[in-house]
């Protein structure tokens, strides 16, 4: 089985938020024909998009899959579910978010999955823990995620410690 190289972003507000990320990353692990290989430490972020909300601790996880794009996206949003993940409205706040930031080099676009994730290059809470795992990372049609890290100056993050 041919083995992707994927990104997985991680977030969550609600609840024990490092928790429930370290909880997922474990999950992550257990996937079918997927390891974990190198993940991110946590930051806190402000919300985006709705602002009435907790903030968030976000974070990074490096996997190699062989599962196609679609069965990743079924796998995660499974683990939301166990997490008790309920999608009330846009950018409500959540127990635990798991996105398919990059898939190898591949664009998809399709209905239920769009990768490269089609907002990663304007937030700072996605970019930090991608470059803290993959220092050298390109965000196919977009370029550098440092460069792009760079037009997100003003977005505050703070990293946490254990």
């Amino acid at each position: 089985m041919t083995q992707h190289l994927c990104f997985i972003g991680l977030g969550s507000n609600l609840g024990e938020s490092c928790d429930q990320l370290r909880q997922a990353l474990c999950e992550l692990d257990r996937l079918p024909g997927t390891r974990l290989l190198a993940q991110s430490a946590f930051y806190r972020s402000a919300p985006v998009g709705y602002l009435d909300q907790p903030d968030f601790v976000n974070a990074a996880a490096k996997i190699s899959t062989s599962l196609t794009p679609l069965q990743l996206l079924a796998a995660l949003l499974n683990v939301e579910r166990n997490h008790g993940r309920q999608r009330t409205f846009p950018n409500a706040p959540r127990t635990l978010d798991l996105d398919v930031l990059l898939y190898g080099d591949l664009r998809i676009d399709e209905p239920a999955l769009t990768v490269p994730h089609p907002q990663m290059h304007l937030r700072a809470f996605v970019l930090q823990p991608l470059l803290e795992i993959a220092p050298d990372c390109f965000i196919p049609a977009i370029g550098s995620a440092y460069q792009a890290l760079l037009s997100c100056r003003n977005q505050v993050l703070e990293k946490l410690t254990d």
